[in-house]
């Protein structure tokens, strides 16, 4: 950008009309981004408020807990609508747990109805180890604490209302994985003839056919195969 010079005195200015109105918004746009209603720790509870109910099996508890997350619906019907997390229950008929579950939910409502960013949460959940060791999930998957499935839940939550994006894979790496499971599986195919195998499970190699179709009957070794019997 060149500099311009001024060598006499000004007397008079004047604004470029078409940078001045592309500058200044319009009123009806301020009037409007003034009416947005922010997530703040003093928003009163409504009446009524959308609720999740999710249910907890562990195999460290006899009785399942129930996690229920409410949500509001802010600037309902107008561009600006987002539904935030409010407040958490947790409900058990077990009371071994019951004050640090009154707590943690307490503390956990008044996080939420702080504002701002709540997805940290999940990670703070997630990280806690049971030191007495965590559970399997059916389906394989390890749990290392009751409060760290709790931090799934919540995750599970913000993704279903908008405030967390779902993990996942690209087309590209869908199909790179999917790659390398089909070479895994294959590699650990049987490519001999024992992989179709008719005989039964456990059967020794017959020493005369090379038919792993021994199996022990009446007291002696006797191929299914060949019929041949050590004793005879």
């Amino acid at each position: 950008m060149s500099h311009i010079e001024i060598t006499k005195k000004i007397v008079n200015f004047a604004v470029d009309q078409d940078d001045a109105k592309a500058a200044v918004p319009k009123i009806e746009d301020l009037k409007a981004e003034g009416n947005v209603i922010r997530m703040h720790e003093k928003l009163e509870r409504p009446e009524m408020l959308i609720g999740s109910t999710y249910k907890v099996k562990t195999p460290v508890s006899d009785h399942a807990m129930y996690v229920t997350i409410n949500d509001i619906v802010l600037n309902e019907g107008t561009p600006h609508e987002q539904r935030r997390p409010f407040e958490i229950f947790i409900n058990s008929k077990n009371l071994d747990h019951y004050q640090w579950i009154v707590a943690l939910t307490r503390i956990m409502s008044a996080v939420f109805r702080k504002g701002g960013d709540v997805t940290f949460l999940v990670d703070e959940l997630k990280a806690v180890f049971d030191p007495r060791g965590g559970y399997w999930q059916p389906g394989g998957k390890f749990m290392p604490s009751i409060i760290a499935e709790l931090g799934y839940i919540v995750e599970k939550h913000l993704q279903t209302i908008g405030l967390l994006q779902p993990p996942g894979l690209d087309e590209h790496q869908q199909k790179l994985v999917d790659e390398k499971r089909a070479e895994f599986e294959g590699s650990k195919k049987q490519q001999d003839a024992f992989s179709e195998n008719s005989f039964p499970e456990g059967a020794q190699l017959c020493n005369k056919c090379n038919t792993a179709a021994a199996v022990m009957l009446d007291g002696c070794m006797t191929c299914l195969n060949c019929g041949y019997s050590k004793c005879g």
